[in-house]
């Protein structure tokens, strides 16, 4: 009897470890746009070194979530190596993405990245969908040369 216990009890421990510890408990992940798949993504530092001098690329990658917009979910900030930020937009508008609660997720984007020019108003107008202050957006006055992602579709797991 005193075996049988102290079996059971061993049996119900590894059990509770491995299903605590389980890295293939699946995660919910939902799609925006068009309907993609995450085999093939390249990573944000892939992305990087492919874009090398280009000013335009069209391919699928995966990465961090930094924020999204809080207003409508018009947009979303990805972020790359060496604390650099890429602005993902959503074509056409035609879908937008939640406005909280993506921080820190993971999401694979398919579309098109492109280095671009973004001038004084559009810079507030994103930083004002972000809810900084009014201090903060006057700050912003000089234009910005960053990498946009001009996303088809989008997968985020949560």
């Amino acid at each position: 009897m005193n075996k049988f216990f102290l079996f059971s009890c061993a049996l119900i421990l590894a059990l509770a470890c491995n299903t605590a510890h389980n890295p293939t408990v699946a995660q919910e992940v939902k799609s925006y746009g068009e309907a993609i798949k995450p085999e093939g993504a390249i990573t944000t530092d892939q992305l990087m070194k492919e874009m090398g001098e280009k000013d335009e690329l069209t391919t699928k990658v995966e990465g961090e979530i930094i924020t999204s917009c809080a207003m409508k979910g018009c947009w979303m900030d990805m972020k790359l190596p060496n604390d650099e930020v890429m602005k993902v937009r959503f074509k056409d508008y035609g879908f937008f993405v939640p406005t909280k609660g993506l921080e820190g997720k993971r999401a694979v984007l398919q579309g098109t990245a492109t280095r671009e020019v973004i001038d004084v108003p559009t810079l507030r107008h994103y930083a004002e969908d972000a809810g900084k202050s009014i201090e903060e957006i006057e700050k912003i006055t000089e234009p910005e040369n960053n990498l946009m992602f001009l996303a088809d579709g989008v997968l985020i797991t949560y």
